[in-house]
C-alpha cells in the first residue's frame, strides 16, 4: 500500500461527517475502498463500500478524518474527485464530482470518460 493525497480523492467535511457515522454504525472496518466498475447508465459507476484492510497495491488517501482506500485502476479515472454528501429529502446523498467525466447521468451514481 502506498499513501496518495487529496489530489486523488477528497473528502467535503459533511462527507466526511456521514462517513464516519456509517463506520461506526456498519462496523465493517474502517476503510472506505472506492471503486469503479463498468456499468451505470454512462458506461462506468462508481462503488462505495468499508473494508477492513487495504488490499496489496492500494492507494491510501486521508481525507476530512477518513482513511479512503483506492485500487490503482480506479486511481486512474478517479483524480481529482470530490466526494459531498447532502442530507436533503430530494437529491441527496453521496455525490461524486469527477473532473475526468465527460459525460455523466442526473443520479450522479455513474459517467463516462
Amino acid at each position: 500500500m502506498r499513501e496518495g493525497n487529496e489530489n486523488l480523492v477528497r473528502l467535503t467535511a459533511p462527507a466526511g461527517v456521514k462517513v464516519a457515522a456509517l463506520v461506526a454504525r456498519e462496523q465493517q472496518g474502517e476503510y472506505l475502498r472506492i471503486a469503479i466498475t463498468g456499468g451505470g447508465c454512462n458506461g462506468l459507476s462508481y462503488k462505495m463500500k468499508f473494508t477492513a484492510e487495504p488490499r496489496r497495491g492500494d492507494i491510501l488517501v486521508r481525507s476530512a478524518g477518513v482513511p479512503v482506500v483506492v485500487d490503482p485502476k480506479t486511481a486512474l479515472y478517479l483524480k481529482g474527485t470530490m466526494l459531498d454528501y447532502s442530507d436533503k429529502m430530494v437529491a441527496g446523498g453521496f455525490k461524486f464530482s469527477n473532473p475526468n467525466a465527460k459525460a455523466s447521468c442526473s443520479c450522479g451514481e455513474s459517467f463516462s470518460v
